[in-house]
């Protein structure tokens, strides 16, 4: 939790050290979970996430339940896009998937039966509105009749939209339907970069659908944006942030493309040539951050910005934040049920993955089996780091003290290598460190990554995929 030894994380005094920034950025994980998913084995299967789910059973206490479901089709390719989607405009695809998610989601509401309620749904993708309203409304009907939700006001239902593909009476028909927090992917609202990407996406049409939200009552409206596509530069990013700024959207995260074209087929269209330098690219972070945080929104960490009244940012200055597959969340201790294909679950102390592709997905459900390809269980050491990792990235300081109570270890001893590491760290002015704390200087938040980075035992391993994107 934050208290007087740091100020809460707005960030209006950011340090801006190029030279180190250059020097430090390197390839590493995001942390949405620890251990990463690279790290994930076919050894883990469908009885070990049974078995999993039967510990928070025999655990007896009552957990707030999040569920993520994932619509992998989209009409059109983003070509920066590296989510696992479907590209298609036949929307038979969709009825035929959406016959499997609701077998899958069946099966998973059979296991949690009166241990949990729900209190956070995400619809990701691909590109959830590619459902029609008749399929939104019978997939959510579906997921009321098979788990307990919490009312409205308690609970956090948030959608992806794309702007593209849908009209402000659909958003109102989104909110009817349930939904309270909306995400919409703009990415960058220059046309040459937009051109650049595959994404044609006129401004006005963003800004009357962020109006229609807040006219069907959407509780948060957040604005995705991305740093470091080709033809973006300094001077057209700072256009977008004045648009941005002026649309005021509750919530804004600022993602870093990682152009890794071996991988992402559809990366193989943007030339090289046409991205910024990677100089570019860090003064385009530092013009985001200090343009939103003088603007009133706090740095929440790494690429998300809140309001200050927003959940998020009230989660932080509580000590509450949370940080998952969709990034920061408000609901620390909720077990992540996941349905769909390629879907990432986090339930106890383990993680698991749907198949990723459809017909893998299909075959498992034929054969009435969870469509889990992999996964892992955690050991007490990966718990330990963990927890450690997530207090890093949410709060920015760590109490070695509450380390100590939680787990049977003697910090100094347990971590002597990597307090060896956080000492170099410490001397670039990263990070504060002394018997008690491990505080995170304004300076060291730009490069959160890399001191969690430091915890990470596979990476000490030796084990460091081509995966992963550049810290900076």
């Amino acid at each position: 939790m934050l208290n007087s030894r740091e100020s809460s994380p707005t960030v209006g005094a950011v340090s801006y050290d190029a030279s180190l920034l250059r020097k430090l950025n390197q390839l590493g994980p995001r942390y949405t979970s620890y251990p990463t998913a690279d790290r994930f084995s076919e050894d883990f299967g469908p009885i070990d996430y049974l078995q999993a789910v039967a510990n928070r059973r025999d655990m007896g206490a009552r957990h707030a339940l999040s569920l993520y479901v994932h619509i992998p089709f989209c009409d059109t390719i983003c070509y920066y896009c590296a989510c696992n989607k479907v590209v298609t405009r036949n929307l038979a695809k969709a009825e035929l998937y959406l016959t499997y998610l609701k077998r899958e989601i069946s099966m998973q509401s059979a296991l949690f039966q009166g241990m949990s309620q729900v209190e956070q749904l995400h619809f990701g993708g691909g590109t959830p509105t590619f459902l029609t309203d008749a399929q939104m409304t019978d997939l959510l009907e579906h997921l009321r009749k098979s788990f307990q939700f919490a009312p409205d006001g308690q609970g956090e239902y948030s959608i992806e939209v794309d702007p593209r593909t849908v009209t402000p009476e659909r958003i109102v028909t989104l909110r009817r339907q349930g939904f309270n927090r909306l995400s919409l992917g703009v990415q960058d609202f220059d046309p040459v970069v937009q051109k650049a990407v595959n994404r044609i996406q006129p401004e006005e049409d963003t800004l009357r659908i962020i109006d229609a939200a807040r006219y069907a009552g959407f509780r948060s409206v957040s604005i995705d944006l991305i740093y470091g596509l080709p033809k973006q530069n300094v001077i057209s990013m700072a256009q977008t942030l004045n648009k941005v700024i002026a649309a005021a959207p509750d919530r804004i995260a600022i993602y870093n493309y990682a152009h890794m074209p071996h991988i992402f087929k559809p990366q193989r269209r943007i030339a090289d040539a046409d991205l910024p330098t990677p100089e570019a690219k860090i003064d385009m972070l530092f013009l985001c951050i200090k343009r939103l945080t003088s603007a009133g929104y706090v740095y929440i960490g790494m690429d998300h910005f809140a309001k200050p009244d927003d959940d998020l940012a009230i989660a932080q200055r509580q000590g509450r934040l949370h940080r998952n597959f969709q990034g920061y969340s408000t609901h620390a201790e909720a077990d992540l049920v996941s349905c769909g294909v390629s879907a990432i679950s986090a339930v106890g102390a383990s993680y698991s993955q749907n198949e990723k592709t459809l017909d893998a997905y299909y075959q498992r459900l034929d054969q009435e089996i969870l469509p889990i390809a992999r996964g892992i269980k955690l050991s007490m050491d990966d718990l330990l780091r963990r927890l450690i990792i997530q207090r890093l990235m949410c709060d920015f300081e760590l109490s070695l003290a509450s380390i100590e109570i939680a787990h049977p270890i003697k910090f100094a001893e347990y971590f002597a290598a990597e307090l060896t590491q956080l000492e170099m760290l410490a001397a670039d002015g990263l990070l504060k460190l002394d018997d008690e704390w491990i505080t995170v200087t304004m300076k060291g938040r730009l490069l959160i990554r890399n001191i969690c980075m430091v915890f990470d035992r596979y990476l000490a391993l030796g084990k460091s995929p081509l995966r992963y994107s550049k810290t900076v």
